[in-house]
């Protein structure tokens, strides 16, 4: 348990963030009225306040909000906790997406103060309920329960610019979970090839999930391009798995063998693009979700031999 000891937000990006005392937390989006807020999974921000006393210690001035975060919180080092970790301040609820963040190149901070300690130590969430949070909260932790973790990415440009719910990437979102899979980090994103191929390389590179459902940019628009930025990310591809769901689908349309999805391996964890219709999501899902599980036990190294079944 820890202590909520400021509330920061700053109006513009590249600005400094500043106590504010007490903020509102908007679901899905972020704190009312901050840069940084969108429909992404670096939502809200969060430091240890004892990482930024050591900092001061060294004989440098950060007043609050200095690193850019939005929470400093005594008593919990965030650092220290996995992606899927939830926190709980009163009626908000955040879900941690992702620890530290890299830096290309030294930023207004680090030339303010001579160092940035929000690369190495701050965390990033996403505000899956709302309130409003005032210094002097209590904030808990909760680690996830133990099992696989999926990251969740919808390719949809009318989604991205907010203009459609998104619902397919809630309906793979709902199968997972009640599968049994813990869902860590979950993106909506435009129909971009480079952000697409930049989001899959940091939830496979950083260790972040054990398996990719996307949604969306599977078919013919001249803007769909998911299969074309996982197998551009891809070590090893997994023909076997799209094939399934298409001879699966057929029953069911003639159309499925219009579908363009593609599955493969980077590292450790499998990518597996899925339509972007929520029924068309929740029939493929439905038909491949319950074999899933033997193939990452086998490439997480839970399971190594699979020649005895």
């Amino acid at each position: 348990m820890g202590t909520v000891r400021a509330v920061c937000l700053s109006a513009e990006r590249g600005t400094a963030k500043h106590s504010v005392g007490t903020a509102e937390f908007v679901a899905q989006h972020g704190l009312r009225g901050d840069a940084h807020a969108g429909t992404w999974h670096r939502q809200v921000s969060l430091l240890s306040r004892g990482k930024v006393e050591e900092f001061r210690r060294r004989g440098a001035q950060a007043e609050d909000g200095a690193f850019g975060e939005n929470l400093l919180v005594d008593g919990i080092d965030f650092s220290s906790l996995p992606v899927g970790t939830r926190f709980r301040c009163g009626s908000v609820e955040l879900e941690l997406t992702q620890v530290g963040k890299e830096c290309h190149r030294h930023c207004a901070v680090f030339a303010r103060l001579g160092d940035c300690i929000m690369p190495r130590e701050g965390v990033f969430a996403r505000v899956i309920r709302g309130g409003t949070v005032s210094a002097g909260d209590e904030l808990t932790a909760e680690l996830p329960a133990p099992g696989y973790r999926v990251g969740i990415i919808t390719a949809s440009d009318t989604g991205a610019r907010g203009e459609r719910e998104d619902a397919s990437g809630q309906a793979v979102r709902e199968i997972a979970e009640a599968a049994g899979y813990a869902v860590v980090s979950r993106a909506l994103l435009p129909d971009d090839r480079p952000l697409l191929e930049a989001e899959l390389k940091r939830l496979c590179d950083g260790g972040i999930a054990d398996l990719v459902l996307t949604t969306g940019g599977t078919g013919f628009s001249p803007r769909d391009c998911m299969p074309e930025a996982t197998l551009a990310v891809a070590e090893r591809a997994v023909p076997g798995i799209p094939e399934a769901m298409r001879r699966e689908s057929a029953g069911v349309t003639k159309r499925a063998m219009l579908s363009r999805a593609a599955a493969a391996i980077r590292g450790r964890t499998l990518i597996v693009n899925l339509p972007g219709s929520t029924k068309a999501v929740r029939e493929c899902l439905g038909f491949i979700i319950g074999d899933l599980r033997h193939g990452l036990d086998i490439l997480t190294g839970r399971d190594a031999d699979c020649g005895a079944r």
